[in-house]
């Protein structure tokens, strides 16, 4: 019997290709249309000469659609929302901190008018930092609130109580779920009610993990009927609905939702969830169909549900349990790897792992995990991007989505579970068009599911890479050593 196929809306079937090569298709500044000569100028001082090709996209798309300035879609309208999917390190943030800024630019009074929400504090700060630089000296204010802060300092930062009322101190919120929900609700004077952008970074991770219910609080806050004596009616925003006379005789600030991500679901209930208008997807998450010497097509990757960045080598090394520590060891001392991400399952996993290593000696070694306190973390990854540091052993809750410079290795410690932990681990190198290795030690009975979950991906361009049991032979004693010194620590 023919299989069932789901409906997938036209936006998801014909997105709009983005080129996967960043190198070869850098588009210079100034063939990107219409951004501000002040942003110009202070990309160039951060060293930027050309955008990344989801960059040239998604750019001049944000600001089109707000070309009549803030309050009003193009023409009147309402404005599309806006999906992007493409690989780790492809330059997602910029693509939208740009024309936020630019959009903000001319803004009189000050509300809140874009919110981030990012599932990590980590991220939540990179992309604050990265706001930081591009709003600096335009008079713009951005507030990161991701609970590092005490609640009551979070919400001095946020608004500001006058004779007249209350009003907001942030333009640009940059925060993570739990602790916007609370603002949300706590923060009197906190108002959504301006808000024109809403940007969710990673979002298959925030429609998987129960953040849904904070996406959905953010709209209700952003419909809110005000209370009090109504004295702005005119600016009242309702719910979308239908375009009637009486609904388009005063002017409402446009919702516009941009969902980024370098795994965006393709399930069609998920992002019916979101309640998306009119969508329009980025894509660089496709096959590429390759001609034959005599015309033909082949398909060349087939499903290809993912991309992986186009300077990454893959390979996994079958193993058993008791070789694995040996085996990053030998990694580590024999061939004198640089620079290593090395991924664990679980926090207990990484702490353990990191104090073998230590015990053994000879490898400059950190963990990264959520025991750290986040200055301890900000350390510890400029310590490894210095070089001080050889070998980081992390979670993938730490790791997701942060942009560590320099990472020539990742190493899969215990073999990922799920596609796209694979995806997000390994794509933590090879960014911004560098190359980089990634390694996967997997038990042999994982050998099969494992190989089967990348085949199911797309991804065929991963090499066995056996290591023999005489190349461990020589760390043996020296890690039974280890491992007893190990024993009496924990004990």
């Amino acid at each position: 019997s023919p299989q069932v196929q789901p409906f997938l809306p036209q936006w998801l079937t014909q997105p709009k290709r983005v080129q996967k090569r960043i190198k070869d298709n850098l588009c210079p500044l100034r063939d990107v249309p219409g951004i501000h000569p002040r942003l110009l100028k202070k990309l160039q001082m951060n060293g930027i000469e050309s955008f990344f090709p989801v960059q040239a996209e998604v750019i001049p798309a944000i600001l089109q659609s707000a070309s009549n300035g803030y309050l009003l879609g193009q023409g009147g309208y309402r404005p599309k929302d806006i999906c992007v999917s493409a690989p780790t390190g492809s330059g997602k943030t910029l693509a939208f901190v740009i024309p936020i800024v630019q959009v903000l630019l001319d803004r009189v009074v000050c509300h809140v008018r874009a919110l981030v929400v990012l599932p990590t504090k980590e991220l939540a700060q990179q992309v604050s930092k990265v706001f930081n630089i591009y709003t600096d000296g335009t008079g713009l204010k951005v507030v990161l609130i991701t609970g590092q802060k005490s609640f009551a300092k979070e919400q001095e930062m946020l608004v500001q109580k006058k004779v007249t009322g209350y009003c907001s101190l942030a333009d640009i919120v940059v925060a993570t779920p739990g602790r916007l929900t609370d603002h949300i609700r706590q923060t009197p004077g906190f108002s959504l009610r301006q808000l024109r952008f809403l940007i969710v970074d990673e979002a298959d991770r925030m429609i998987d993990d129960m953040h849904q219910n904070c996406l959905n609080q953010i709209v209700k806050a952003a419909f809110q009927v005000e209370n009090d004596s109504g004295s702005n009616v005119l600016f009242q925003r309702t719910k979308p609905g239908p375009l009637t006379a009486a609904s388009s005789c005063s002017p409402q600030i446009p919702l516009q939702k941009l969902l980024f991500s370098a795994t965006l679901t393709q399930d069609p209930e998920k992002l019916q969830q979101l309640d998306l208008f009119q969508p329009r997807l980025f894509t660089s998450v496709y096959s590429e169909k390759k001609t034959l010497g005599d015309g033909t097509e082949t398909d060349q990757d087939g499903a290809n549900k993912y991309t992986l960045p186009e300077g990454l080598s893959q390979c996994y090394v079958p193993c058993d349990l008791n070789s694995k520590p040996l085996l990053l060891l030998y990694f580590m001392l024999t061939m004198k790897f640089t620079r290593v991400l090395c991924f664990t399952n679980s926090r207990e996993a990484s702490h353990r792992l990191f104090l073998l290593v230590q015990a053994f000696g000879g490898v400059t070694v950190a963990e990264f995990s959520s025991r750290l306190a986040p200055s301890e973390r900000r350390r510890t990854i400029k310590e490894f991007e210095q070089g001080k540091i050889q070998l980081l052993i992390s979670t993938d809750a730490t790791a997701r989505g942060i942009d560590v410079k320099g990472v020539n290795y990742v190493i899969n410690y215990d073999a990922p579970q799920f596609i796209r932990t694979y995806i997000h681990r390994v794509g933590r190198t090879a960014r911004a068009g560098k190359v980089g290795l990634a390694f996967s030690l997997v038990l042999r009975i994982q050998e099969r599911r494992f190989l089967r979950m990348l085949r199911d991906a797309g991804i065929q361009d991963i090499k066995k890479h056996p290591v023999k049991g005489n190349s461990l032979k020589p760390l043996v004693q020296q890690y039974e050593g280890a491992l007893c010194k190990l024993e009496k620590t924990v004990k």
